[in-house]
This record gives structure tokens, sequence and C-alpha cells, in this order.
């Protein structure tokens, strides 16, 4: 038999620490999975509470929106009122303009 090919003792110094690291490695892993389960689930969660108040500000701009095109009509109309109105918002960097039809 060949040297090369006896088997040779274990050492087993390394095999405890070895263990140890795979071991701590696995459970941060574990652990940051849980973690980011968990701030997954309350982000979802914060949308959903959002959404009503989304809404709100969406409706709300299609009304201020339907307003200011109404305001230009009647400014384009020759309404006084309404072309201090547009004038006004302009100089404010706001531009008036008639919805599209």
């Amino acid at each position: 038999m060949r040297e090369d090919t006896a088997e040779r003792p274990v050492d087993y110094r390394l095999l405890l620490p070895v263990l140890l690291t795979a071991l701590a490695l696995f459970l941060l892993v574990g652990l940051q999975t849980v973690q980011l389960v968990r701030d997954h689930s309350a982000l979802l969660e914060f949308r959903t509470s959002q959404q009503a108040n989304v809404d709100a500000g969406e409706k709300l701009r299609q009304q201020l929106q339907a307003l200011a095109g109404q305001t230009a009509e009647l400014a384009n109309g020759g309404d006084a009122a309404a072309k201090d109105v547009v004038e006004e918002m302009r100089k404010q960097g706001f531009t008036l303009s008639p919805p599209k039809q």
C-alpha cells in the first residue's frame, strides 16, 4: 500500500469553530429573513392605510382642476373677475387653462 492512500487521522480541533461559524451564519441569515418579512408586512399595512388619503387627494385635485378650467373659460369669455383671478394665479406661477374637450 502506498503511503498517501492510507487513512490519516482527522483533526477535530477545527471542527467545532467551523460548525459554530456555520451555525452563526445560518442564524444570522434566518433572523435577517424574518426581519425583512416583518418590515415588508408593516410597509404593506402602512400603504393600505394611506390609500384613503391618496384617493381623497386625487378627488380634490380633480375638483381643483375643474374649478381652474371653469375659471379660465370665464376669463376667456370676458368675465373681469375671472380675468383678475387668472392674472393673479399667473403671477404666482400657476397657469389656468380651459379643460380640453
